[in-house]
């Protein structure tokens, strides 16, 4: 059963609903935070000291190489660590409120 506006207002209201929001604040926060310093750190390394990522680790691969697949690493990682946090906690937590408040 969907709930109808009434109850939508008070899932919308409830202190556990807005407390669950602001969570998921906090969590895409940090998250953002980490990948930010990830892309600015990279971005302050190429502006100023490029020579550190040409620096060769194997014959025709420099340091620029595994860098790059890290970032990209990361982000694919600090993505999944949100959608698993989110399938796992957020999305359950938001269907104990809508239950909670439409069986009241």
């Amino acid at each position: 059963m969907l709930p109808g506006p009434s109850s939508s207002q008070a899932i919308l209201q409830s202190p556990e609903f807005k407390k669950l929001v602001s969570k998921r604040w906090s969590v895409s926060l940090i998250l953002t935070l980490i990948i930010l310093v990830i892309y600015i750190g990279f971005l302050l390394v190429v502006a100023f000291n490029k020579e550190l990522l040409a620096l060769k680790i194997s014959h025709s691969i420099t340091w620029a190489l595994p860098v790059g697949l890290g970032i990209i690493l990361a982000a694919w990682l600090l993505t999944g660590i949100y959608v698993f946090w989110a399938n796992n906690t957020y999305d359950d937590a938001v269907q104990e409120i809508k239950n909670k408040i439409t069986h009241s």
